[in-house]
């Protein structure tokens, strides 16, 4: 009888640690998965965070190349006006001094030994020398001429025009009749101031010289090929 008390008592306690068991891993599998789950959400938390973060820092740096990109952009604005600034001018200085070809209306002289001497005690006279090439061409420069030719030869400040023997320089070239003078300039005025009553070609006409002077609207004009040199002049610091 003793030995059956203590077999149910077995087996009630038996039953109660196995009920005490199973309650205990529920408790456990219960809380593991509630760790597991708030783990999780711990770990998303950060890397929504990290990332954040990481985008933040992605934007500023954009902001700062962006307006550094824009002040770029305003300085090679800045530095293209100027460029193009400086390109206008030194084409303006330039053609100024005769070191680009240039085109426009103006008008041609053309002049030519006398075919018969009028002067038969100076028939040097009716040739065409060098000095009748430094008034016309002087005077063309008074009536507003912005360029000058002579036989392709560009007339700039050094330019010089010689006599050495029976042939004439210009910029140290060999020129010959026929001489055809360039001038750019207003058609008017430049034939005007040629042409005037008593003036240097009506003296070359006297003379027997050949004078053709003709208004052209498309006159092209060379550039000068010398050297500009300075031996006495400097620039003024």
């Amino acid at each position: 009888m003793q030995e059956k008390k203590i077999a149910a008592l077995l087996g009630i306690m038996c039953f109660l640690l196995t009920v005490g068991i199973c309650i205990q891993m529920r408790t456990v599998t219960s809380t593991a998965s509630r760790m597991g789950r708030t783990y999780a959400e711990n770990e998303l938390r950060d890397s929504v965070l990290k990332w954040k973060e990481k985008y933040d820092l992605a934007y500023d740096n954009l902001e700062t190349k962006e307006s550094k990109l824009e002040k770029l952009r305003e300085s090679a604005s800045k530095s293209s006006e100027t460029s193009e600034n400086v390109k206008t001018d030194l084409g303006k200085n330039n053609m100024a001094l005769g070191l680009t070809e240039v085109i426009g209306k103006g008008i041609t002289i053309t002049l030519k030994d006398a075919e018969v001497a009028i002067n038969k005690l100076d028939l040097s006279s009716s040739l065409v020398h060098y000095s009748d090439l430094i008034e016309v061409a002087n005077a063309l420069k008074n009536a507003g001429a912005e360029a000058i030719s002579i036989n392709g030869e560009r007339i700039v400040n050094p330019t010089a025009i010689a006599c050495a023997g029976n042939i004439i320089k210009i910029n140290n070239e060999k020129v010959g009749v026929p001489f055809v003078i360039n001038a750019i300039g207003s058609p008017e005025k430049l034939y005007g101031a040629l042409t005037m009553l008593g003036g240097y070609i009506d003296k070359l006409k006297d003379d027997g010289v050949t004078v053709d002077i003709e208004k052209k609207d498309s006159i092209t004009i060379p550039k000068y090929d010398g050297v500009y040199k300075f031996e006495y002049a400097k620039v003024v610091e």
